[in-house]
């Protein structure tokens, strides 16, 4: 992927990402963004591959992807201000962010759903986030199928109906991530509006292996999962894979 010099900086002057780096393959952005964070690099720092061979996502399942198929990105952030129970936030303005570029560039206005995927309208996924800590700084991955999607997955050429530009799409997203990382209240206020996992029906599987069902009431300013139970007990999850439900 190439992206014109002039683009570059010009997003170097007008949002934090002044150090974008694009490489043709790796074994995962995240690691090599969270070795920067551990080197101590500030804010701002961006890495997009064409492939990455270790891939993952959460609960260290694979991201599988064909070369040039999908946009590979990560950030390190340094969120100051922001206190470390509200750290959820962070990937939720990522999750946001997605959202509007991909309405932008691609004319198509992808789900969200709570805690780390974009879905198309029959629930299959688009994309995925993951964040983690290095050194204190957050590193955040995305994962969006652009060109072409596993099986039981959707590509955003399916759903716009046409090709898009994987460096115009990742432009987008930095500048529509930029002013939500210092604008926790609207990112928590705004999530939980488009959040489309919020008043369905879902199963959630915790780290534990136990599964919960019930319905969901919101998402709370920590940017936690606030579920009603089946039996009427209400809960406040930070993790847990998450089923959207029929009726």
């Amino acid at each position: 992927m190439d992206i014109d010099g002039r683009v570059l900086d010009l997003l170097g002057r007008e949002t934090r990402f002044g150090d974008v780096r694009l490489v043709e393959r790796t074994g995962s952005t995240n690691d090599v963004a969270a070795a920067e964070a551990a080197g101590g690099a500030p804010e701002g720092l961006v890495v997009s591959a064409d492939f990455q061979s270790s891939g993952r996502g959460r609960l260290d399942r694979t991201w599988e992807a064909r070369a040039g198929d999908g946009l590979l990105v990560s950030v390190l952030l340094r969120p100051a201000g922001l206190p470390r129970a509200r750290r959820a936030l962070v990937p939720s303005a990522v999750a946001l962010a997605a959202r509007a570029a991909c309405r932008e560039v691609a004319g198509v206005v992808p789900e969200i759903k709570w805690p780390n995927d974009l879905l198309d309208g029959e629930g299959a996924k688009l994309a995925g986030i993951l964040a983690v800590e290095s050194a204190g700084a957050v590193v955040v991955g995305l994962g969006l199928n652009v060109h072409g999607a596993p099986p039981g997955a959707t590509c955003l050429d399916r759903m716009a109906g046409r090709r898009v530009e994987r460096a115009e799409l990742l432009v987008a997203w930095l500048r529509k991530l930029d002013p939500l990382l210092d604008r926790w209240d609207e990112v928590a206020r705004r999530y939980r509006a488009e959040c489309a996992t919020v008043g369905r029906r879902v199963a959630v599987e915790l780290a534990a292996g136990q599964v919960v069902t019930g319905t969901v009431e919101g998402v709370d300013d920590l940017g936690l999962l606030v579920l009603r139970d089946d039996d009427g007990s209400v809960s406040a999850l930070a993790a847990g894979d998450v089923t959207h439900l029929r009726w």
